[in-house]
């Protein structure tokens, strides 16, 4: 793992969105199509509680409309489902998790990390070779560090490493302060898909919020 002390001194790249789509939206190809605006990255799939028939049906559903705009696909603890949907990658909770499929996903595919409590959680899953490391994401019972403990985690990765780090913005108005910390992703939870303008106006509102983040150096 990189430390920003062993590179150069060439900025970060601009930040960019990363969209995460709730269980119960993992089949609709039409809606994720009109969140895929400017600015996103990558779609992160939580798949409901079903036979791994329907689950495999619905990733195959939506990866056209989410690849072909070159957006990264990945799928939410379903990482053995990576390989038959052809989906770009996986996103594990928890380092455990993380080392136990790195094999089956590398060398072709994105492993990401989440569920990372402490900072030395945050080192262990970039020396184990997490492609990102997540910070801010609700836990299943929706709890979430504060806001201001997630903007300190974000800042002080952004200032030490070079793995990319993604900051979850549970509103809007988290979208430009995780980006002026530092986060190289900014995830958008469901705020977006409960937007009553429409999930693509709420994605272009926070593309919008990223274009006036001056990047961290």
């Amino acid at each position: 793992m990189a430390f920003r002390g062993q590179v150069s001194e060439a900025r970060r790249p601009a930040p960019r969105l990363y969209l995460v789509i709730p269980q119960q939206l993992a089949g609709h190809a039409d809606l994720l199509a009109q969140a895929l605006g400017a600015g996103v990255a990558a779609a992160l799939v939580y798949l409901p509680d079903a036979d791994q028939r329907t689950q495999i049906d619905q990733v195959k559903a939506v990866a056209p409309c989410v690849q072909e705009r070159g957006v990264a696909l990945l799928l939410a603890e379903h990482p053995e489902l990576a390989a038959p949907t052809g989906a770009d990658g996986a996103h594990l909770n928890g380092i455990e998790a993380l080392k136990a499929v790195l094999p089956a996903l590398r060398p072709a595919r994105i492993a990401g990390c989440g569920g990372l409590a402490t900072r030395h959680d945050a080192m262990l899953a970039g020396e184990a070779g997490a492609d990102y490391v997540m910070f801010g994401e609700p836990e299943p019972s929706g709890h979430r560090p504060s806001f201001g403990a997630i903007i300190e985690r974000v800042a002080w990765w952004a200032e030490v490493f070079e793995l990319p780090c993604v900051g979850f913005a549970a509103s809007l108005d988290e979208v430009n302060p995780l980006a002026s910390a530092g986060a190289d992703f900014v995830a958008l939870g469901d705020w977006v898909f409960a937007d009553a303008r429409g999930c693509a106006a709420a994605v272009a509102d926070a593309a919008r919020q990223l274009a006036i983040t001056d990047p961290v150096a």
